[in-house]
């Protein structure tokens, strides 16, 4: 079992993947601490509606500390974050063109299978299939 230690791995290594990881994590409690809170206030007693949310909330903060800080998985974030890094990103005007093209395919599809739809249905409706036929 490993020490439990206030100390960063790889300082300076992964840090902004392991403080988004951290910040979202205690977001996350918090809005759960707040949610908690309110489920308590019919018992009154502003110890009990407060302190065990800010309680839970101090245990989550020291383990999602100990999580990003384990060498395993401090590891994994550092390699993401330098893969990230790696990534060439589209510029502003090749997204807007892309999303222009899937804009106007999804319309053409869907007019073709509109056609094709009341075609269908009416040649069906000639053959006796669907309601409506002689």
């Amino acid at each position: 079992m490993s020490k439990l230690r206030f100390e960063i791995y790889k300082r300076g290594q992964g840090k902004y993947t392991r403080v988004t990881t951290f910040v979202a994590s205690m977001v996350f409690g918090a809005w759960g601490a707040f949610e908690l809170s309110e489920k308590l206030q019919p018992i009154g007693k502003p110890l009990i509606r407060f302190g065990v949310p800010t309680a839970l909330l101090a245990v989550l903060a020291i383990i999602v500390f100990w999580i990003v800080n384990r060498p395993k998985s401090a590891d994994f974030m550092i390699a993401t974050e330098s893969e990230m890094k790696k990534v060439s990103w589209s510029s502003r005007k090749e997204i807007i063109g892309s999303t222009k093209v899937v804009i106007v395919t999804t319309f053409i599809f869907a007019g073709i299978l509109f056609g094709l739809d009341v075609m269908l249905g009416h040649f069906f409706k000639m053959i006796g299939v669907l309601g409506g036929g002689s």
